[in-house]
């Protein structure tokens, strides 16, 4: 006999298991009229979306030097997460361009508009063990050009 997920016109969530048949029952809490509702279920296997725009190679290097089978592969997911964002504009993200993507960005990248800069990932392979604390603005222009 199959389960079904029910709703009433105030909003109670209930399940029945009924012969497919049956008329539906009356809401348990209230007694208020219900209706089915699309069931939560489980697909064995990987199921994901294609990684958003910022998530794709930004650089030559990041393409295995321009691979064609590797850029194909990338042009197709990027479509296909393009017709995902159309019918669900709120997994688009953040569309503004990106102006820094390496080193200190690689983790938060600089987009257009960005008043603040990311905190640095002393994890990344280009940074160091000790930060440089600027300078007073009466030493900047001392220092020596070069």
């Amino acid at each position: 006999m199959p389960i079904y997920d029910l709703i009433c016109t105030n909003g109670h969530r209930f399940e029945v298991m009924q012969p497919f048949t049956a008329e539906l029952p009356a809401c348990q809490a209230c007694g208020a009229a219900a209706r089915k509702i699309p069931s939560m279920f489980g697909i064995p296997g990987k199921a994901g979306l294609p990684p958003a725009h910022d998530r794709l190679p930004q650089t030559w290097r990041g393409t295995y030097g321009g691979n064609r089978d590797y850029i194909r592969e990338l042009r197709a997911s990027a479509e296909a997460r393009a017709r995902i964002e159309e019918r669900h504009p709120e997994l688009a993200g953040d569309r503004r361009p990106i102006l820094a993507h390496e080193g200190s960005y690689e983790t938060s990248p600089l987009r257009l508009g960005d008043t603040s800069l990311p905190a640095r990932d002393h994890r990344s392979s280009d940074s160091h063990s000790h930060h440089h604390a600027p300078l007073p603005s009466t030493q900047r222009s001392s220092q020596p050009k070069g």
